[in-house]
């Protein structure tokens, strides 16, 4: 029992969380420590959503909004962490759920599956295919899910297919802690913030954006100026850290 008033509650119930699903085969040893690794550049931020981490959310709303079909793809770790904020960000941006692993078994597929269902998420069904540039199982996608999007979320992404989906013509929105990855670097658009409040933050402004508000914010998009400003907004915080 972790009790509420611990100066690192959320962080510890969130640790609790995906060892749990560790121990369930929904996340892999792999993926704890890509978590811890996010963990990390969290510290960075001041585990706070950023100003320029709320733009790109609001620009993120956008480009699901006016997508034809937008695609939201899930892996274990996001899975684990936020079932419930998908449903919302599907109901949302009504926007088709894909299960894309790269540790990919047909157990992990269901239990995965399984957890978002009972949570409200509609996940597409069908039989994956070869149809990505990639020589891993992240290759493996459904013809008319990821393989026909035309805008792509992929929160806590690996950057090789984040690259791959870019050369398909794709506009790949990720979410990443780290504003240095690879991952961040390829895609459209980067979200430099933790899952968990990115997610909302993007369900909330697909609901609020009204006519005429989306193509706008979209047209700003410049990726490469929200990265700085993630890492500015980085080194201030570092520079005050010990005020």
């Amino acid at each position: 029992m972790i009790p509420a008033d611990h100066p690192r509650y959320r962080s510890l119930v969130v640790r609790e969380r995906l060892a749990r699903c560790a121990g369930e085969k929904i996340v892999t040893l792999e993926g704890l420590i890509a978590h811890g690794r996010g963990e990390a550049f969290d510290y960075l931020i001041g585990e706070r959503t950023s100003g320029s981490a709320l733009q790109a959310e609001k620009i993120a709303a956008a480009l699901l909004l006016l997508a034809k079909k937008p695609v939201i793809s899930v892996n274990g770790n996001t899975a684990a962490l936020a079932p419930g904020q998908i449903a919302a960000l599907q109901d949302g941006s009504r926007a088709m759920v894909e299960v894309n692993l790269f540790h990919r078994t047909p157990e992990r597929m269901e239990r995965i599956t399984r957890l978002l269902e009972e949570k409200g998420v509609r996940v597409a069904a069908g039989q994956a295919e070869r149809l990505l540039p990639l020589s891993h199982d992240r290759a493996l996608c459904l013809r008319e899910g990821i393989y026909s999007a035309d805008v792509v979320l992929v929160p806590l992404e690996d950057g090789d297919r984040c690259q791959a989906l870019r050369e398909m013509g794709k506009t790949v929105i990720t979410i990443d802690l780290n504003p240095l990855s690879r991952t961040a670097r390829t895609a459209s658009l980067t979200i430099v913030d933790e899952l968990t409040r990115a997610l909302p933050n993007i369900t909330r402004f697909c609901r609020e954006l009204r006519p005429g508000e989306a193509e706008p914010l979209a047209g700003s998009l410049d990726n490469r100026n929200l990265l700085n400003r993630a890492m500015d907004e980085m080194k201030e915080r570092l520079s005050h850290a010990m005020d």
